[in-house]
């Protein structure tokens, strides 16, 4: 019986996935122009190559909505930390701050948002 539990314990654990760090934001910067703003956002993630690696990050504003998103489509194994621009983000006018979370391709959305404080 003893030898049973062990083997459901162990199963059990396998099947349990390990989350690794979420992406970090280290750096964002924003810019007005005439069609919009432009987002840039330095990210750092342990990318460990097209099985697991930063994938996105969207801007949302203080009530979650999403407005803008920047699908990253490769893994940056070699290039930490990176940082990638969205351009013509739709900020409506008179917002003071927005909020930057990012995905990657394992674990999903951070669930952790950075607040930005607009120029």
């Amino acid at each position: 019986m003893m030898k049973q539990a062990c083997i459901v314990a162990t199963l059990c654990v396998a099947v349990v996935q390990v989350r690794a760090d979420p992406p970090a934001i280290e750096d964002v910067s924003a810019k007005q122009g005439p069609d919009g703003w432009t987002i840039e956002v330095t990210l750092s993630h342990p990318d460990t190559g097209w099985e697991h690696y930063a994938d996105g990050w969207r801007v949302l504003d203080m009530e979650g909505r999403e407005l803008g998103l920047r699908e990253l489509l490769h893994p940056h194994v070699t290039e930490q930390p990176f940082t990638r621009a969205l351009s013509g983000v739709p900020i409506p006018d008179g917002t003071r701050t927005v909020r930057i979370e990012a995905r990657c391709s394992v674990d999903g959305w951070s669930g952790h948002t950075e607040t930005v404080t607009l120029p």
